[in-house]
């Protein structure tokens, strides 16, 4: 049985999204604020969490950034705020998809399943050696690959956590790099699993990737930017 993690503290929504999915067959535990999540967080490990932007104690895009820090487990934010910013400060802190209420139960249902969908078969896949989790040939010292397996990202062997829109982004750069792809084509590489995504999420996207890759996020070595086109990635 697959876990679902609400941290809403509104008491109606909350028992609404705890029954609906309860009948769906998930596990599904619930905190009402900052203080309890973390504190389950400490002992649990869910497949999913749906994160309200608005609690109590901390803002809802801190707790995200918090959470981030210490897993990759898929977070889809469920809030009432509809401004592109904050869905934009969401994906900042590492969110991997937004949902504004008032909401389709069954949309939010499809939603969960998917993520999970994604994180566990890519989980599972047997282990394959192959070029694919071996670094990539290069002029330097610099390498980066993926480990397809684990969902894996290594920058000259160290380990870096990505959200899930991250690394699909990545694998599309891995597997052809030096072609530049426009916007709209790394929008489709994401969509169906990142369903806020436009121009400016895949800026975002490309942004944090920079800073967690990149020594100098401001003069990339790595993801380039292609004036007028889009973005190319260089293994150099």
């Amino acid at each position: 049985m697959y876990k679902v993690f609400i941290i809403e503290d509104d008491a109606l929504i909350g028992d609404m999204l705890s029954m609906y999915l309860a009948e769906e067959g998930y596990g599904v535990e619930r905190a009402e604020n900052g203080k309890s999540a973390m504190a389950y967080l400490e002992l649990h490990q869910p497949d999913i969490i749906l994160l309200d932007i608005v609690l109590p104690d901390i803002s809802g895009i801190e707790l995200c950034d918090e959470l981030r820090k210490k897993s990759t487990v898929p977070i889809l934010v469920v809030s009432m705020k509809t401004e592109v910013m904050d869905r934009v400060h969401a994906l900042n802190a590492g969110a991997d998809d937004y949902m504004c209420k008032p909401f389709s139960m069954r949309e939010l249902s499809a939603k969960v399943a998917a993520m999970i969908r994604r994180t566990h078969y890519n989980q599972q896949r047997q282990e394959q050696p192959s070029s694919e989790e071996r670094p990539f040939p290069s002029q330097g010292p610099n390498k980066i690959f993926l480990n397809y397996d684990k969902r894996s990202l290594f920058v000259n062997g160290k380990y870096v956590e990505t959200t899930f829109s991250e690394f699909e982004i990545m694998k599309l750069f891995i597997a052809n790099q030096g072609k530049v792809y426009s916007r709209e084509e790394l929008i489709n590489a994401v969509r169906g699993f990142d369903s806020f995504v436009n121009d400016r999420a895949i800026d975002v996207h490309i942004g944090n990737l920079r800073k967690k890759m990149e020594e100098d996020s401001k003069q990339p070595k790595y993801i380039r930017t292609v004036w007028g086109v889009g973005y190319k990635f260089v293994n150099a």
